[in-house]
Formats: structure tokens, sequence, C-alpha cells
């Protein structure tokens, strides 16, 4: 047995549901590794399988929760903090945003297979609204989803699994330097790509201040509100005269914008 079991064996529950808890606080602790490790244990009959369902169940909810607070109470500015420390920051609210405005409650049944949405869904769920009862209920019905499905297959080749965690952790050092490499030039090169990314965009930015004296000197400006449907709804207030058009659909009704004016778009 290898030391990530053995680990677990020795600490048991409270490892479990820490480790998860963390990850839906947000923290980068991915919960696949040990799921899969607790249903091998369960299949083992050194772990209780019951438990190694319902604790990732009850830290996911606990964990949610707490962004579905912060969501309600302090709104977009909740998604803003999240992303920040996304790779793809500058992508990240949209996406996520798109994805709960379309599937509305049945994201978070599904939000924990996605990557950017099981940490957005619940904060998103807040913010537009949602009964408690609700969210608790698809939330839970998604934690069910995630860990039942993880542990029962870690349950059922808990056999093959083994034998791959020891032959994983025979690799020892090598491995984890590998991975970690692989890791942390993935991140440098997502990095570099946002750099150049800004830099672009510097060059043709304006701020809220410079946008408002051109309107006040009368500048024939066209101004375009590129937010989110959830966006909109949690603050419907815009500037004066400009044209809504969603983000995503710009491409298919361009037209609408005129060519003969200056233009300005502006988004959260």
């Amino acid at each position: 047995m290898n030391e990530a079991l053995d680990f677990l064996v020795r600490h048991g529950q409270a490892v479990l549901f820490l480790w998860v808890l963390a990850e839906q606080l947000g923290l980068p602790t991915p919960s696949t590794p040990l799921l899969l490790a607790a249903g091998t244990l369960a299949g083992q009959g050194r772990f209780n399988f019951a438990l190694a369902i319902v604790l990732p169940i009850l830290a996911s909810l606990i964990g949610d929760s707490v962004w579905y607070y912060f969501g309600k109470r302090r709104g977009a500015k909740v998604l803003s903090l999240l992303c920040r420390i996304s790779l793809e920051p500058d992508s990240c609210v949209r996406k996520t945003e798109n994805a709960f405005a379309n599937r509305g409650a049945r994201s978070l049944v599904v939000a924990k297979f996605v990557p950017g949405l099981n940490t957005m869904a619940p904060p998103l769920a807040g913010i537009i609204g949602m009964p408690l009862s609700r969210f608790l209920i698809c939330d839970g019905l998604g934690a069910l989803l995630y860990s039942g499905t993880f542990v029962v297959v870690g349950f059922i080749f808990s056999d093959q699994l083994e034998r791959v965690f020891g032959y994983v952790s025979r690799l020892g050092v090598s491995m984890a330097l590998v991975l970690g490499g692989a890791l942390a030039a993935y991140i440098c090169w997502k990095y570099v790509q946002r750099v150049r990314f800004i830099r672009k965009l510097r060059v043709a930015r304006i701020s809220a201040s410079e946008l408002k004296q051109m309107i006040d000197e009368g500048k024939d400006v066209i101004v375009v509100d590129l937010r989110g449907a959830l966006d909109f709804d949690a603050d419907p207030r815009t500037i004066p005269g400009a044209i809504r058009l969603a983000a995503e659909k710009i491409e298919d009704v361009h037209e609408q914008i005129p060519r003969d004016r200056e233009i300005v778009l502006f988004c959260t």
C-alpha cells in the first residue's frame, strides 16, 4: 500500500472532509484522487463506504453555502475576486455566467465536473437570488453525483487502482518533479499570454472619466454595453443611450453598430 492510501487510513474521515472543504472554498486541492483512494480503501474493507460518500457531500454543502452567502451579499465582486486567481481570468466570469444563465439551477448538478463552474456556480446562485432551499437541493445532488461517481469507481476497481497508486508512488520524486515542471510551464505560458493580451488592450483603452468627458463635450460616441444577462439583472443601470448587446452575439449582430462614429465598448 502506498503512502497516499496509508495516510488516508491513518487520519481517516477528517482528512477526506477537510480536503474536500478546502477545494470547495477555492483552494487548489483537487479531491478526485482522494475520493478514488477512499473508494479503493472501502473496497478493501478499510474505510466506511457510506462515510466516503456522505462526508464529501457535507463538506461541499458547507463550502458552497459560504460562496452562496457571499454572492448574495457582495454580488458580482465575488466573481471578480475568484477570477483573479484563475489561469484565464479574462474569460472566466463570462463563460461561467453564460453556462449558468443557459442552464440555471441544473448547472449546480453538473458544476463539480466542470473546471471553473465548480467554484463560480454557488456565488452566482446567490447573486441571482436563488432560494436557499433550492440551492441546497441542487448543490447536494451535484455533490452526491460527483463524490459518488469517484468513490464507486474506486470501490469497484479497488484492486486495479491500488496497483496504479503503488506504481505512481514507486516513481516517487521523479514523478513529482515531472508533474510539477509541467504544471509550472503551463502556468508560465498562460501568464505570458495574459500579459501580451493586456498590453495590446491598453492601447485602445479609455477610462470611465475620459468617456464621461467625451459625452459632456457633446462628442458623437456610440457606447455598447456588453455585460452578460446576469450582470445586467444584478445592476440594470447603464450609460444613457448605450446599445445593449451580448458579447457572445457580437459577431452575428455587429452590423447594428454604426461605423461612422467612435465606438466605445464596456463590460464589468
